[in-house]
């Protein structure tokens, strides 16, 4: 009997054409592996394994990969400040590193030289998803795997597919929602008409979870953050496990209308593209990281993290988690967290996260040694004087020589 196929399999559209139309095609097994990181809840996981097996998949899966996603990825865009653009915390690419990752091992324990995702030829995870399985195919000792994409090679419409399965009898759920959102740990994507354009602004019915920040409560919810070597280890002083922690604040941050945002950015594909997101967790984790660092990380040591995590968030987005300089980067990263231990004070109000102040035993900040503006015990002020003549001395020689 032929080796069975390992298909990532969600339950939607085109992974549901995927297990009948793989079947009868290639006339092996299929094997469906559902990877959670975190964008289904116990009702979701029922319903996905159930689909699988009225659509006649021989088995189902469901990977826990919560906490290898916090491990493999989340932690270091922590560590890193990692905002593409500025503005977006990586919400999708992340996972597709970790769900490639268990795909490739249900592969192996099932015996299968076959994997399946339902990606079309449109989007940046087909890309990402082909990236890692062959990397993982070539670091493994299982030999390589084939992959297999139905409906990027077929080219399929929505209509395309719904037919196929209804012509076997398969009911399709009719579309309740013109947006396509995507859920998981650090945030949720919502795709749209509106996003389609440069300026086009999402209803207010569209945002899945976040409460309008009009509509948050009128009084300001402050809390403090506890973070260990760049990690968050605690929030209102309760001791939560890091995908614990990023629940909680994705739960409650919702409901004060914190992590809304809209990102415009380059595809892997060599196009714009343009996303909303909703990422309470990992937005104010971010901030609040990210004032701590300045409290005790030395000026160069803060360059030099911005420019590389501006790159590892680069390499995660594209699908390159898988490059070696990645490992070189998390070296960095991890070294550089080693003092980045305190509290800090959030704040969220009607949508806004503020950052209100932060303390750590490592600080360089010690107004007992000076106080910006005002005095100071480390040097005189002819001292101060001489530093001035000579600061700035090599542009003063190059404005001297008419460069």
């Amino acid at each position: 009997m032929p080796d069975p196929i390992a298909l990532a399999f969600s339950g939607g559209l085109d992974t549901s054409f995927c297990v009948p139309y793989l079947r009868e095609e290639t006339g092996r097994e299929i094997q469906t592996v559902t990877v959670d990181t975190g964008g289904f809840d116990e009702a979701e996981k029922a319903a996905i394994a159930a689909r699988s097996e009225e659509l006649g998949a021989a088995g189902h899966q469901m990977v826990d990969a919560r906490r290898d996603l916090w491990d493999r990825v989340l932690q270091y865009l922590v560590k890193g400040n990692v905002l593409r653009g500025g503005v977006y915390p990586l919400c999708v690419g992340p996972e597709r590193v970790v769900q490639a990752a268990a795909l490739a091992t249900a592969a192996r324990d099932l015996g299968a030289t076959a994997v399946a995702h339902g990606s079309t030829g449109a989007g940046n995870d087909q890309i990402r998803f082909d990236t890692a399985l062959r990397l993982l195919a070539d670091a493994g000792d299982g030999g390589p795997l084939e992959i297999l994409t139905p409906i990027r090679a077929l080219e399929l419409s929505r209509e395309a597919s719904t037919a196929y399965l209804e012509e076997r009898g398969f009911a399709v759920e009719a579309k309740t929602t013109e947006y396509s959102v995507n859920r998981g740990l650090w945030g949720t994507t919502i795709g749209g008409k509106e996003t389609h354009d440069t300026d086009g602004v999402l209803p207010e019915a569209a945002w899945p979870d976040t409460i309008a920040p009009a509509d948050a409560p009128d009084q300001p919810h402050r809390f403090l953050i506890r973070f260990e070597a760049g990690v968050p280890v605690a929030v209102g002083g309760e001791a939560l496990d890091p995908v614990s922690l990023v629940e909680t604040l994705n739960r409650t941050g919702a409901a004060h209308g914190v992590g809304r945002g809209i990102h415009v950015g380059d595809t892997i594909l060599g196009i714009k593209g343009r996303i909303a997101f909703e990422a309470p967790g990992a937005l104010t984790l971010l901030a609040a990281h990210r004032e701590l660092e300045k409290l005790v990380l030395t000026q160069l040591q803060l360059v030099h993290k911005a420019s590389l995590g501006d790159l590892y968030g680069r390499l995660v987005h594209e699908g390159l988690f898988f490059d070696p300089v990645c490992r070189d980067i998390e070296a960095f990263l991890d070294s550089s967290q080693q003092r980045v231990t305190g509290d800090v004070t959030v704040e969220w109000f009607k949508g806004s996260i503020r950052v209100l102040g932060a303390t750590s035993p490592h600080s360089l900040f010690d107004a007992g040694v000076a106080r910006y503006g005002e005095d100071n015990a480390l040097w005189s002020g002819r001292d101060a004087e001489g530093f001035a003549q000579i600061y700035g001395l090599q542009a003063r020689l190059a404005a001297r020589a008419g460069a």
